[in-house]
């Protein structure tokens, strides 16, 4: 069988097994698209994104284009002869001229358990909403936000361990091993796409910061979800006077009989709208990360201070 051609379309590091994976299995990539580097970091150099710099190492061709509905870039693209687009986190609308030039389809690796979550922060939105499971679903891209029918599918618990960074890294994983398993399917035709349920579909907004503020009105298992689901970004954030102090880790302690957002004692135990939440790891805007214990103890707040 004659290996198919495909391009490759990701930017950051959820995108990258997924690159190695095709390039392992044997299938002809021929160009990698990832957004342009950009500038990052205190001197604000310029950066050139994860999947960009495998491709290179890898010895791909790499484009790196603003925009896909550029006709010129279209055209470049139609010339490559394509069998196929895989997309993994690429960042960029694909107009339906690109989605018309493979020969067979462009196929999606999307973050998680399809209808549910379309949209751009799914694996977080999936943590924040205490859902038990999420996965991996393999789908053809249409014109509509992640609406196309479904090649595969598998899920992966989420636990009260589970973190933002954790989730990433098994998904990630899983969604190179079913693409490849996906390629085989169509290549051999033992693979066939089924439509998306109507019924059960909810969208995963982008975050912004404002979602990490915390609500100390809240249960302490949504603030804990809202810790492992925001770190690294945005964070999760309470206030000190004028500053924000950044929640990195934090456990569930038994229910405390207090107000909201009260101090319960020195290991800097404040208690929620449910239960209580025990502050970890904190840290300070423009500082290093410290024990919650030693910051409470540079406070020097009394018991019963009530944090707002």
């Amino acid at each position: 069988m004659t290996p198919l051609r495909l391009a490759f379309m990701g930017t950051p590091d959820f995108a990258v097994p997924a690159l190695r994976a095709l390039h392992r299995a044997g299938y002809t990539i021929a160009a990698v698209y990832c957004q342009p580097p950009k500038p990052a970091g205190r001197g604000q150099q310029i950066h050139k994104s994860p999947v960009q710099s495998v491709a290179e190492e890898l010895r791909l061709a790499v484009r790196t284009p603003k925009t896909l509905r550029d006709e010129a870039e279209q055209r470049h693209l139609a010339d490559l002869k394509l069998d196929l687009i895989v997309v993994a986190a690429y960042g960029l609308i694909l107009p339906q001229a690109v989605l018309d030039i493979p020969r067979l389809c462009c196929l999606n690796i999307h973050a998680s358990l399809l209808p549910r979550w379309r949209g751009a922060a799914p694996i977080q939105r999936a943590m924040l909403a205490g859902d038990a499971e999420t996965g991996i679903t393999i789908m053809q891209v249409e014109a509509s936000l992640d609406s196309g029918p479904i090649l595969l599918k598998e899920s992966i618990p989420i636990t009260a361990a589970t973190t933002a960074t954790s989730l990433h890294d098994n998904l990630s994983a899983l969604g190179a091993f079913l693409i490849t398993r996906a390629l085989e399917g169509l290549a051999d035709g033992s693979l066939k796409p089924t439509p998306q349920p109507e019924e059960g579909v909810t969208y995963a907004a982008k975050l912004t910061r404002a979602d990490g503020i915390i609500d100390w009105r809240k249960s302490a298992s949504v603030i804990d979800r809202q810790v492992r689901a925001l770190t690294p970004w945005p964070g999760t954030f309470f206030r000190l006077g004028e500053e924000q102090i950044k929640v990195l880790k934090a456990e569930i302690v038994p229910d405390q009989n207090a107000a909201p957002g009260a101090l319960l004692d020195e290991h800097f135990t404040i208690a929620c709208g449910g239960q209580a939440l025990r502050l970890i790891k904190v840290q300070r805007a423009g500082k290093n990360a410290t024990d919650g214990e030693a910051f409470l103890r540079g406070l020097r707040l009394p018991i019963g201070h009530v944090f707002p």
